[in-house]
């Protein structure tokens, strides 16, 4: 049976990385969210992706050119598609998260720390502020990343992390043997064409899919968890018996 992970929280119909994104989310039937985390210049870690702010909140520069108190003013944009007249949505740090999980013991968080934090900042000081900050859930946790150094401090630390890439031939690298995660996140774009996917002892997450026939497709070739920004959406069309599904 597949599993689906909402990418950024239910992205399709709220604005991305927020609480309302995953309150959505789980109203959907989501056991299982996705996260990004940076830091603002006075080092507070939020749910943030974008390496700048115009997409996401129509200003300039990347998130850590501001501190907390500046960037606790930001709103996010919604969704295209959503229309117009909505509720603000503010940023959501990872705090918020930490009393969301509580809130919902079911659920399990993908928390993925970001190459621009770990570059600004060294792997370990960012790793280690939001272990801390995730700790009376950290059972709920799994720690994932394109960096392999958080990686390296996240495996002293979780007892479960990813790794993110954007090629399926990326996981075979010397460094991922010594890291041993138990999670592999791929890019569908970078998969190979044919064939069985998945590595020993390891569950590939398979982003971005939101389509019914793609994701039956990728469990035929042995995947079990898909990341999707449609969560209700892919969800509704998977339980439609095959023959029912549009073209």
């Amino acid at each position: 049976m597949l599993e689906l992970v909402a990418h950024r929280g239910y992205a399709r119909c709220f604005p991305e990385n927020t609480l309302a994104a995953l309150e959505g989310a789980v109203a959907a039937g989501a056991r299982y969210v996705e996260v990004d985390v940076q830091l603002t210049a006075d080092a507070v870690p939020v749910l943030f992706h974008d390496r700048d702010c115009r997409r996401l909140c129509g200003l300039p520069g990347a998130i850590d050119d501001y501190d907390w108190a500046q960037a606790a003013t930001f709103t996010l944009s919604w969704p295209e598609g959503c229309g117009g007249a909505h509720t603000p949505i503010p940023l959501a740090r990872v705090t918020d998260l930490a009393r969301f999980l509580a809130a919902h013991p079911a659920v399990t968080a993908f928390v993925e720390i970001k190459h621009e934090a770990v570059r600004r900042l060294g792997a370990r000081p960012v790793v280690q502020a939001v272990h801390g900050l995730l700790a009376p859930v950290l059972a709920q946790t799994v720690l994932i990343s394109f960096s392999r150094p958080a990686l390296a401090v996240a495996r002293e630390l979780w007892p479960t992390i990813g790794l993110v890439t954007r090629r399926y031939r990326e996981f075979c690298a010397r460094s991922t043997a010594a890291l041993a995660p138990e999670y592999h996140f791929c890019d569908i774009k970078g998969l190979p064409r044919h064939g069985r996917l998945g590595h020993p002892g390891t569950t590939l997450v398979v982003y971005e899919v939101d389509e019914a026939r793609e994701a039956r497709a990728l469990e035929a070739r042995g995947v079990r968890f898909i990341e999707t920004f449609a969560v209700a959406e892919l969800a509704a069309a998977l339980r439609m018996p095959v023959r029912e599904r549009p073209l």
